[in-house]
């Protein structure tokens, strides 16, 4: 598994907008894509005016394709609300336990 943790610096007042532009934006796209597993958007809680969006992948095959394909046009949909470029950064994923995750939220 492989995964784009994407780091997105907002203009002040403007994170939570962008978080849910994301979501709203990027997942029909991305749940389209050959490869795709998850999208996790985070808003911070200690710098307000930071939102981090972690897609996960079958491989960095897929990843790659979608940041040559598809990133640029989701970028480009929040860019409105960033005071400076997205930060890209990518991993292998060594350990998961998003299906953990996924049991905690339905027994809420």
């Amino acid at each position: 598994m492989f995964a784009r943790i994407v780091t997105f610096t907002c203009k002040p007042g403007q994170a939570k907008q962008v978080a849910t532009k994301l979501g709203q934006n990027a997942l029909p796209f991305l749940k389209a894509q050959h490869g795709f597993l998850d999208l996790v958007v985070l808003v911070s809680t200690t710098d307000p005016n930071e939102v981090i969006g972690q897609s996960f992948w079958t491989s960095r095959e897929d990843a790659g394709r979608y940041n040559l394909e598809l990133y640029p046009r989701i970028r480009d949909s929040v860019q409105d609300g960033l005071a400076s470029t997205p930060v890209v950064e990518t991993y292998d994923v060594d350990t998961s336990t998003a299906h953990r995750i996924a049991a905690g939220k339905i027994a809420a």
